[in-house]
């Protein structure tokens, strides 16, 4: 009796494959809980409208991605949860005030624009969330810009409309209101999931446990900003304050970590990875520093995200068993061949 071979097709045209028990799903529900205390802190300054604006931001980025697929005849992809924290990382870039019409607007950019349009998921050379922010930044930049009071401020006058950061680079020194203190816990006004330091470091640790993302990008990220100013200061701080200002300010932490560590944008080398991170600390600082807004976290990570193929072609790893003595002995032989046939 005969037994029935089952052919296996194996494409390594791109990189060698590794089994694995992790799948897109279970990454992305990873990244979904790793943000619950992001979250959990934005609900607690500003109530319970900011979960609005994320269920809408979610649902339509969800609805764009089935529709999109549904209407080119593709396979349904809703399952993998990609489009649902692609719609909940562009809600926590949004104000806590957002108007629930403005979510599905950047959704579809995110979604069918910057994702879709280029073969889906792991073939966009951008972060979606980031690059429909930088749309609707630009499509609306007066809504972009109101914050509302957090709770632990009420009765404060005057913090409706700007945040930590704006303060940091137009007036050269916090209101007496704002601390470092505040910055690290998340009384302070600013975009939903960007104010708390301390709920993005927990989100941090649990991604490392998970081995969901490495180190190696937010620590050089982060580290890099951290190095630059306070190199360079500021006026109207200390060395040491100022450079810890920067840090906990603005969406460095939330850019760092949920952001310049998505698999699609960013590099697959090791090296390679460090020197993203340091590219995108040292474009935030160039921009905080000269830029025309004070935040410069999506701007730098999106530049970075268009090097990532040339980073990675920098630091490219040579095929396995190969030492660098047996390339340049190859090389030496194809030379002399060269020579030999003269």
């Amino acid at each position: 009796m005969s037994e029935k071979k089952e052919r296996i097709v194996l494409d390594v045209a791109y990189q060698p494959q590794v089994r694995t028990g992790t799948d897109t799903r279970r990454i992305m529900l990873d990244v979904m809980i790793a943000l619950l205390p992001a979250v959990a802190v934005s609900v607690w300054q500003f109530g319970v409208y900011p979960l609005a604006v994320i269920a809408v931001s979610m649902a339509s980025a969800v609805f764009f991605e089935w529709g999109y697929r549904k209407l080119m005849k593709k396979t349904n992809t809703v399952g993998d949860l990609s489009a649902c924290v692609t719609g909940l990382l562009l809600a926590l870039t949004l104000p806590p005030t957002a108007p629930l019409w403005l979510p599905p607007i950047g959704t579809f950019f995110a979604i069918v624009v910057v994702k879709q349009l280029y073969g889906g998921i792991g073939k966009n050379f951008l972060n979606p969330a980031l690059a429909a922010r930088a749309f609707l930044l630009a499509s609306y930049a007066l809504l972009m810009g109101q914050y509302a009071v957090p709770s632990s401020l009420a009765g404060i006058d005057g913090v409706s409309s700007a945040t930590p950061l704006s303060y940091l680079y137009d007036a050269g020194a916090f209101p007496a209101y704002i601390d470092l203190k505040g910055l690290f816990l998340g009384t302070i006004p600013g975009s939903i999931g960007e104010i708390s330091a301390l709920a993005l470091l927990i989100g941090f640790a649990y991604l490392l446990i998970r081995k969901v993302i490495s180190w190696r990008i937010p620590t050089a990220f982060v580290g890099t900003v951290a190095v630059l100013t306070l190199i360079f200061g500021g006026s109207g701080f200390g060395r040491v304050e100022w450079m810890l200002a920067n840090v906990l300010s603005g969406g460095l932490m939330l850019g760092a970590i949920f952001m310049a560590t998505d698999y699609a944008t960013s590099p697959v080398t090791l090296n390679g990875q460090l020197l993203f991170g340091a590219g995108c600390g040292a474009l935030t600082v160039l921009i905080r520093y000269f830029g025309g807004f004070p935040e410069g976290v999506s701007y730098a990570i999106l530049i970075m995200n268009l090097c990532s193929w040339a980073i990675d072609k920098l630091f490219h790893r040579h095929q396995f068993g190969v030492t660098k003595e047996d390339i340049e002995a190859e090389k030496a032989a194809r030379k002399a061949a060269k020579e030999a046939a003269k």
